[in-house]
């Protein structure tokens, strides 16, 4: 007979009492460690020892791409076969896991699953092997192989047995170090995801580009935000993922611009142990924290030529290789990317390169300055009021026409980031319970005392078009004033407040 399928069930008392303790041993150095690379390594060294073979190799199972991924090898060119796939209905490893059963081919030549690839790739040449599949809670997570016994011409059945017993600890092994990543990649993910905001506005350039996000948001499409420093980029990118179908999933934003360049690779494709000085653990980077979520590249056009190129990679192949290790990590992640500068002249002058550009200018939105959103003001500034005033312990204070009329002729040159600094520094100073135009940055104040007093026509246009608005929004909420409130992006006191100062009523 040259194939043996056996039933993962194996009685231990066959093994005799040195097989026994090399078990226990194996045992208890795959649960003092974590490392996946670890792991597995020692769980193929002492595989071959224990059933005296010239090589062993685990492989695991990429249930998306239905392929088989060796991860870790013993025995002659054993380091060309570590990230190899292939396709899972291949082999006699593929015969494992389809079958769900330890296999036993004592002569490969004979056997019609036998997948002569691999030993292309290696010195070894395959005569007989063992493959047993890792089996987890009724799931297959890969298989275990061994080829060619020494001093004897075939595997024995004593063998097969004890294979399946390396399997059993090899798929527990797969499964915690699974579930660790996940528990680790999981916790780091909440530590650097921050609580989803809104943009508030009702002003028509903001409004187009929330209706922008809502369609973009149902694809995977990569999305490129222009725009200048300050006016809510990531809040956009943020707008997307929550419109999206991967809203429950992690959304993760980093500035490209805040690190060096090698320091960044390492944060967004993460490093194994020892890769580099001070590398004391491994550390899972950005994009795998971020699977199946999103994630938000600020600042991308600062990116150095190398990190473009990895950075094409992940785009175009969904995978990476963590900075000095050897395993590639597939991922699910949607990218949005942001920039204050012109890629195309970039891209002209030879700092960005083309095929990234390409890929990444896909769907491009451009954030609309402050500037050119005047009428958004009181909204904003009622919502910054309200955020920052219970973190300093004080009560909101109100805002006076003065204010608002200085503000409408600010230039905003730091756009809405700009404004709410300004808001804070505010409050802080406003002991009377309101805002004066004392209290505002003398740059803010000079532009109105250099054209004199505020124009009241424009805080007439102002009062006008936001008695309107929130007219509109009460009748679209069929007078409902905390839905209304909602949809404006201010407290339920302020609408209040706005009702009775315009005297609307309800028809």
């Amino acid at each position: 007979m040259s194939t043996t399928e056996s039933p993962m069930s194996s009685d231990p008392s066959s093994l005799d009492r040195k097989m026994l303790l090399s078990l226990v041993e194996t045992s208890q150095a795959i649960n003092c460690e974590l490392n996946r690379s670890e792991v597995f390594e020692r769980i193929v060294t002492h595989a071959t020892n224990v059933l005296n073979a010239a090589g062993a190799s685990l492989l695991l199972l990429d249930s998306e791409r239905e392929q088989l991924v060796f991860q870790t090898a013993t025995g002659p060119g054993s380091d060309q076969l570590v990230n190899e796939r292939f396709d899972v209905d291949l082999g006699i490893a593929g015969q494992a896991v389809r079958n769900r059963r330890a296999v036993r081919v004592d002569d490969v030549r004979q056997n019609r699953n036998f997948f002569a690839g691999i030993d292309e790739k290696t010195e070894i040449k395959t005569q007989s092997l063992l493959a047993a599949p890792l089996i987890h809670q009724d799931r297959v997570l890969g298989v275990l192989e061994v080829v060619n016994p020494l001093g004897k011409r075939r595997f024995t059945d004593h063998d097969v047995a004890l294979l399946k017993v390396f399997a059993n600890l090899a798929s527990a092994a797969a499964a915690n170090v699974q579930a660790y990543d996940r528990v680790a990649k999981d916790a780091r993910g909440l530590r650097e995801a921050r609580p989803s905001l809104d943009l508030v506005g009702q002003s028509a350039p903001l409004r187009h580009v929330l209706e922008l996000c809502r369609k973009v948001a149902v694809s995977p499409t990569t999305v490129l935000l222009y725009g200048e420093t300050g006016t809510g980029k990531e809040l956009a990118a943020r707008s997307v993922h929550d419109f999206s179908a991967r809203r429950e999933k992690t959304f993760i934003a980093i500035n490209c611009a805040a690190l060096s360049e090698s320091l960044l690779e390492s944060e967004l494709f993460g490093h194994d142990k020892g890769a580099f000085t001070g590398a004391t653990d491994r550390k899972l980077g950005r994009f795998e924290l971020a699977d199946g979520g999103t994630i938000f590249l600020d600042e991308i056009g600062e990116l150095s030529p190398a990190t473009q190129a990895k950075l094409l990679r992940v785009l175009q192949e969904r995978e990476f290789v963590r900075v000095g290790g050897t395993q590639t990590i597939t991922c699910d992640v949607r990218v949005i990317a942001a920039t204050n500068r012109d890629l195309k002249q970039e891209m002209e002058a030879g700092r960005f390169r083309q095929d990234l550009y390409y890929r990444l200018n896909v769907f491009p939105i451009t954030m609309p300055p402050l500037r050119e959103r005047v009428e958004d003001l009181p909204l904003l500034v009622d919502h910054f009021i309200h955020q920052v005033a219970p973190h300093m312990g004080v009560a909101p204070p109100s805002i006076s026409d003065e204010v608002i009329g200085c503000l409408m002729r600010y230039a905003w040159p730091g756009n809405i980031r700009e404004l709410r600094n300004i808001v804070e520094r505010s409050v802080l100073l406003a002991d009377h319970g309101q805002i004066e135009p004392e209290h505002l940055p003398p740059e803010v104040v000079g532009v109105s005392t250099a054209a004199g007093r505020p124009d009241q026509r424009d805080i007439s246009r102002l009062a006008e078009h936001e008695r309107v608005l929130i007219l509109k929004t009460l009748d679209e909420t069929g007078w409902n004033q905390s839905n209304a409130a909602r949809k404006l992006g201010v407290s339920r006191d302020h609408l209040r407040y706005r009702i009775k100062k315009y005297q609307l009523k309800k028809p």
